[in-house]
Order: structure tokens, then sequence, then C-alpha cells
């Protein structure tokens, strides 16, 4: 048979390692890190985000709790409709809204779309649900990113239209919510930048009432410039 086992190795004379020397070096400057924190970034803020109340009593979401769903279907139906002929309107609108202030939003919608005096707002060539987005200088530079429910662009003029559901209608735009003035203001101010040979106008259309109301721009812009110190 075969045997198998180690075969020792001799290892020989230990000899001492050589001692290394170490040399100081001195990192160049090109190496060193040179740039700068990374800044924090800015998210753009709703228009209709920017403080401020949007209602004329604090108690109408109390006494109302539909409110929110009856704005919301209102808006719907006036960006929808304009697009279709008369006779679907009433067969598209039960399709959008399907819940139980389908009634009341349905009326308010109707009402206003057969109005003679709105008849402008919702005609060919006019705008619904425009997205828009500037860096505000009133906002110190910041960002805003929205949508405005309707634009109407002619040779030399702009206007902005807010649609608002409120139940409670202010008199006069004196008497208007602060966040609606702020929300208007940033409209205008980045409207501007896009059509700066446009003279820049902006309305509310108060949809309980069939009512549009014209904002001064020295109202609405002075209430944006508050947004900074609020």
């Amino acid at each position: 048979g075969l045997r198998y086992e180690p075969k020792p190795w001799s290892t020989g004379a230990l000899r001492p390692m050589e001692k290394l020397e170490r040399e100081k070096c001195q990192v160049p400057v090109w190496a060193k890190t040179t740039t700068s924190p990374v800044p924090q970034k800015i998210y753009p803020r709703a228009p209709s985000d920017l403080g401020g109340d949007k209602v004329v009593s604090n108690t109408l979401t109390e006494a109302n709790p539909d409110a929110l769903s009856l704005g919301e279907a209102v808006h719907s139906l006036l960006e929808v409709l304009p697009n279709i002929p008369k006779e679907q309107w009433k067969t598209v609108a039960e399709k959008l809204v399907k819940s139980e202030v389908f009634l009341q939003a349905w009326a308010e919608a109707q009402d206003i779309l057969m109005h003679p005096d709105l008849a402008h707002i919702f005609a060919p060539g006019t705008l619904a649900e425009v997205n828009i987005s500037a860096h505000i200088d009133e906002l110190n530079g910041n960002p805003i990113q929205g949508s405005i429910d309707r634009l109407i662009v002619s040779a030399d003029k702009v206007l902005a239209i807010d649609f608002k559901t409120n139940q409670i209608v202010p008199e006069n735009p004196s008497h208007v919510p602060e966040g609606i003035l702020r929300q208007l203001g940033a409209y205008a101010a980045a409207l501007k930048q896009v059509f700066p040979n446009h003279a820049v106008e902006t309305s509310v259309l108060w949809t309980k009432t069939r009512c549009l109301m014209e904002m001064p721009n020295d109202l609405i812009i002075n209430s944006l410039q508050r947004v900074s110190s609020s």
C-alpha cells in the first residue's frame, strides 16, 4: 500500500524586518474640497396655498360639510361642459358628478353657462385649466405652480378668472378674503412674465351669485407682498 505523511520543512533563520521610514506628505491645494454646501431645494408653492383666509366666515365649513364636494363638482362642470354640445350637457354632467351635490352643482353650472353676461368667459378660443409656473419677485424669487380656471388672451390684454363657490359672497373687492387675493396676485405676477407687453387683469366668478368681480391690480399685488411677512 501507499503511506502519506507531511514532510517537515526547515524554516531557516529568522531575519529582522527592515524598518520602513514614513514620509510626511501634504495634500495639494487642488485636491482639497472647494465646493459649497448643497443649497436646500425650494419646492413650488400653489397660489391657493399662500396663507390667509379663503372664506368670509370661518364657520362655513361647519355649516355646510358638502362645501368642498360642491366646489369640486362645479369646477369640473364649468371646465368640461363648454366644450361639448348643449344637448349633451345633462348626460355628461351626470357622469362627471356622482354625489349628493349633483343637483346643486348642475343648477349653478347650467345657470352660469346660460348667463348672457358671462358668455364671453366660455366663448371659443378661451382656455380652461391653464397650468402656470414662475419665480415670483414678490415671494423673494421663490417659485409658484398652479392652474388658472379660465384664461382669455387678446391682442393686448390677458384676463385670468378664478371660480369660487363660496356660499357667502363678498360685497366688493375690499371684502374678498386675503387667501383669494394672494392667489390672484400670484396669477397676475406670473402672467406678467409670460405676457410682458399685455395688460394683465384678474377677476373672480362667484358661482353662487353668478357675479364676475374684477379685482384691482394694486389690491392683489399688495396682498401677495404680505406673504413673506406673514
